[in-house]
């Protein structure tokens, strides 16, 4: 059982809740609408080898169902994005290490038509902490292709420290990819990530 699932998490207009079966009518509206815009930064399955034979895309209640479960296990936080109460994208930590490592990846999407207005950063900004204050995680990670603007621009705003490039690391679109490795470890944000975000755009917008 994952003694840090399920949580809610708000900061102004912005929240993050755990992703609901009965979601799904909105979900996929939303995502089926931005399709032409996310298709290229989604993970696609890789022609069958062996060993790793290919598996047919899961329905959304199969996908819930299993977060969920990675959920209560302890491995993953699975989020959907609100906005105004709406939902308007995705939040995933996922790869939940302990022991030596106690680190964690994050993921996320959001609908094109509310970007650029910080959403995104401060959902980040938000579980961020949540893993290093509530969790104890060390260490957070991000990898973003490098043609992927938008996404690079998220952690730059937050300050995240580049580390170097993961050459073929993910199959995205129908090939394997390189991504950039982005990290934050929690004795970089002791005063925490939204406040420091905050004080960011609070000066950004009075410049």
């Amino acid at each position: 059982m994952n003694a840090f699932w399920p949580v809610e998490l708000h900061e102004g207009p912005v929240g993050l809740r755990p992703i609901r079966v009965r979601d799904r009518r909105t979900w996929q509206e939303v995502s089926g609408r931005n399709r032409h815009w996310l298709r290229r930064w989604e993970a696609t399955v890789p022609p069958a080898q062996p060993g790793n034979p290919s598996t047919p895309r899961p329905t959304y209640r199969q996908m819930v169902h299993f977060l969920r479960s990675e959920a209560h296990s302890g491995r993953m936080l699975p989020f959907v994005v609100t906005y105004e109460g709406q939902l308007v994208g995705q939040l995933t930590v996922g790869g939940i290490t302990w022991g030596s490592m106690c680190s964690a990846n994050i993921g996320y999407w959001v609908d094109e038509s509310v970007a650029g207005r910080g959403i995104i950063p401060t959902a980040v900004a938000m579980v961020v902490d949540h893993c290093f204050r509530t969790m104890g995680l060390h260490r957070i990670e991000v990898c973003i292709r490098p043609e992927n603007g938008p996404s690079r621009r998220v952690v730059e705003k937050l300050g995240f420290r580049e580390e170097g490039i993961r050459p073929r690391y993910l199959h995205i679109d129908g090939g394997w990819r390189d991504h950039l490795v982005f990290a934050l470890t929690a004795d970089e944000v002791p005063e925490g990530l939204l406040r420091r975000w905050r004080g960011n755009s609070t000066s950004a917008a009075n410049s």
